[in-house]
């Protein structure tokens, strides 16, 4: 279904918000949500794969900025904070990698059917893979936050124990974003039904 500009500038707002929202972990909400950054990036690069040019580097930036604002709220300089290393250069590469799970996906589902979900998994499933250990690979290798001696047995270990909650995590999210896929489809495919019997009686 072909968008707007003014739908697609929608869609990026709504994606920004949710991951400002859930990236600061605004009092607003419960302070265990979890941060929906990982989700947004594979969503916009399924609803919005022909705005990357704009899109992916105000998201990047995005995403940056909250993390700059948070660490310096909380007093403390930005390239001091533990998260906060030569690593963190490699949430670009991270992040992208989701972005083109959800574009391949856009380019090959098939509309509303199980084919599509099929392929939806493995596409989330590869793509959050490839982030993890990227993000996670980057942290643990180059940051000064790590402890020495470093060890592939230790890294496997911390692979491990992080990686599902990473995922359900995100696979959460992205569930969440594609029933209000379906919903909006299925909305407009009955107005659209809605509007062309109307004509045919006129």
């Amino acid at each position: 279904m072909a968008m707007t500009q003014t739908q697609r500038l929608g869609i990026f707002l709504a994606l920004a918000l949710v991951m400002t929202a859930t990236r600061v972990h605004l009092s607003l909400f419960n302070h265990d949500v979890r941060d929906a950054s990982w989700a947004v990036f594979f969503l916009a690069g399924f609803w919005l794969r022909g705005s990357f040019r704009w899109a992916f580097p105000l998201l990047m930036a995005g995403a940056v900025l909250i993390d700059y604002l948070v660490i310096n709220g909380q007093g403390i300089d930005f390239w001091s904070h533990y998260c906060v290393s030569v690593a963190y250069w490699f949430l670009i590469p991270a992040y992208l990698s989701l972005w083109m799970g959800g574009s391949w996906l856009a380019r090959h589902q098939r509309g509303l059917s199980l084919s599509t979900l099929g392929l939806a998994a493995v596409a989330l499933l590869v793509s959050q893979l490839v982030c993890y250990v990227l993000s996670n690979g980057s942290f643990y290798w180059l940051s000064n936050s790590v402890p020495q001696p470093r060890s592939f047995s230790a890294w496997f270990a911390n692979l491990g124990d992080w990686y599902l909650p990473f995922l359900g995590t995100t696979a959460f999210y992205v569930g969440i974003g594609a029933l209000l896929h379906v919903l909006v489809t299925q909305l407009a495919r009955t107005l659209g039904h809605t509007a062309a019997s109307r004509d045919l009686h006129h």
